[in-house]
């Protein structure tokens, strides 16, 4: 849910902060107001492309900047990129500065436009007036049969990760045969000299630690048995101190319990005292200063870093390389078994995933029929008169014109070239229209006005939710922004837009701009979107309107700039009955 929307110096806003609840948020207000630039600067931090244009004339830079409730998927993708969560929010900025260069941040740090588009999906859904194609592209026509029918795409993508990866170690072995025979001599003798130096894990580190007590065996010899002298063995020892003094201690605690616990602990210090002083006298013992096994170890250590400026920069990764290489090698020496191998693998992965997206498909398609008919239901009620369909094909069947009906007959038989092949299977979804009587199907994006397709994808939503509201499914939580969803219509049809936008509140949160008092009356929060002059400038604000100033509004709406006891009267009356 979308819990704050700020804006600084965006086009004709100097400071404007709208704080959203859940269920339908309404936008209104008087025409340039500023309602649709909210809108715009919304579609921004979900990387929207930006221009200069937006920065208010006199400043440096335009700021705007949102605060969302987050979700597991948001947190995914966050974690992806390598940025910290902010406990149960996301906060998205973005800067355009007036040279044309800008900065995003999410959760205050640094970020790129791309990371904003990856969130986008999880976070809010902007159908702007000026961004409704792209909002509702393929990939979202896509995504929304699936969530309609309640679709899970894993095991498709499954099977697919699975066929494209035996198919790119097929390509591996096929395509660089001539450089891996170019490179078998070099492989030959890389694998015999990091095997012949019978490395072990971590005997670098072993050998320095080894190399630095032999090369200062005097020193370490001198310092050990000087610290145990100290400790244990000399007259004025730590040792023979703490024993002196433990028996006075324990003389005090015979007459005086409060000295008990002192002669406890100087007892145990002197045995620590005495434990050291032991491994200090072992130590000192065991030091040998062998000439011969230091030469040993520093031919051991040239050695080893002659194969770390070849091979890796610890006994480990060079390990680990001497095995890469015997890998090579094995695949070149039984090339043949190889391919056998994997070509076996990358037919029974295809299999699997051609299975798996046709029943994919198949679901769809069954799906698609469903979704039309409440879709056209839908539709049809917000003042258009029009044929709906949802069409489901392989990719090229798509895109060979007069093939479609053919594959509509033979689902079953219908696949399509690995080269279409994807982890959300190997289909196309078009959302076809036709809004006239007589007029051919075509595509939703070719045919409908800004406004006409803010209704269907309206309408689409709803029949969504209806759907996952009969058969338990949910989907995925996130707002919906709908900018002037009322173009062209007014009376019965705005009262049912109005009604869906409310049916929608239910499930998700929904933005909506709207200059209809019949569609205002069914909001959850109201707020109005106003602007005034200060010192020769305009300046926007936004305010949450209570019940008495929510009447007022919609009164305004109806009537005009001057407001009239009829007005107000058939306001309360519109307001109440959306209730």
């Amino acid at each position: 849910m979308l819990v704050e929307l700020r804006a600084e110096n965006y086009a004709v806003i100097d400071h404007a902060i709208a704080s959203f609840g859940p269920g339908l948020n309404l936008l209104t207000g008087e025409t340039g107001a500023g309602k649709s630039i909210l809108v715009d600067a919304l579609a921004l931090l979900m990387g929207g492309k930006s221009s200069v244009d937006v920065v208010r004339h006199g400043a440096d830079k335009a700021v705007v900047s949102c605060v969302f409730e987050s979700t597991p998927g948001a947190e995914a993708i966050l974690e992806e990129n390598g940025i910290d969560a902010e406990g149960a929010e996301v906060i998205l900025r973005r800067e355009i500065l007036s040279n044309g260069k800008g900065r995003v941040f999410v959760n205050n740090q640094p970020a790129t436009v791309a990371v904003l588009k990856q969130l986008a999906p999880e976070l809010a859904l902007v159908h702007a007036q000026t961004e409704t194609l792209s909002s509702f592209d393929p990939t979202q026509q896509r995504i929304l049969l699936d969530r309609f029918a309640g679709i899970s795409t894993d095991p498709v993508a499954q099977a697919f990760a699975r066929w494209h990866q035996a198919r790119s170690r097929l390509n591996d072995l096929l395509h660089g045969e001539q450089d891996r025979l170019r490179m078998v001599d070099l492989w030959t003798y890389q694998r015999k000299e990091i095997e012949a130096a019978h490395l072990q894990a971590g005997e670098d580190e072993a050998l320095e630690t080894e190399k630095s007590v032999l090369a200062n065996a005097e020193k370490l010899h001198s310092a050990a048995l000087a610290a145990f002298d100290q400790l244990y063995e000399g007259d004025h020892s730590a040792e023979a101190s703490l024993r002196a003094a433990l028996r006075n201690v324990e003389e005090l605690a015979r007459y005086d319990a409060r000295f008990t616990e002192a002669a406890q602990q100087l007892a145990s210090a002197r045995a620590i005292t005495s434990d050291i002083g032991s491994s200090l006298r072992d130590y000192a013992e065991n030091i040998s200063a062998s000439p011969e096994r230091l030469a040993e170890i520093e031919d051991r250590l040239a050695l080893l870093d002659r194969l770390k400026r070849k091979y890796g920069k610890t006994a480990a990764e060079i390990i680990a390389f001497g095995e890469e290489v015997a890998r090579k090698l094995s695949e070149v020496e039984n090339r043949d078994e190889a391919l056998e191998t994997i070509r076996a693998e990358l037919d029974a992965a295809a299999g699997d995933y051609r299975k798996a997206a046709s029943a994919l498909s198949l679901e769809r398609q069954a799906a698609a029929t469903k979704l039309a008919k409440l879709a056209a239901l839908q539709i049809n009620s917000l003042a258009m008169k029009v044929r709906f369909e949802v069409k489901v094909a392989p990719l090229p069947v798509l895109q060979a014109p007069g093939r479609a009906e053919e594959t509509r007959k033979n689902n079953e038989a219908a696949s399509a070239p690995e080269e279409t092949w994807s982890p959300s299977g190997w289909d196309a979804i078009e959302y076809l229209i036709a809004t006239n009587p007589g007029e051919p199907l075509k595509p939703l994006i070719e045919i409908a006005s800004g406004g006409e397709l803010s209704r269907v994808l309206l309408a689409l939503k709803v029949a969504v939710e209806q759907n996952s509201s009969r058969t338990g499914k949910k989907t995925t939580p996130r707002t919906l922004v709908f900018d002037e969803i009322d173009i062209g219509i007014g009376g019965r049809a705005a009262e049912a837009v109005g009604q869906k936008l409310k049916a929608l509140g239910r499930a998700q949160q929904v933005l909506c701009v709207t200059h209809l008092p019949q569609i205002a009356a069914f909001a959850d929060q109201h707020l109005a979107v106003e602007k005034r002059e200060k010192d020769g400038r305009t300046q926007t604000r936004i305010r949450v309107l209570d019940d008495r100033a929510r009447t007022h509004e919609v009164a305004r709406m109806l009537s005009g700039a001057k407001v009239t006891d009829t007005s107000l009267q058939h306001a309360t009356q519109m307001i109440a009955a959306s209730r």
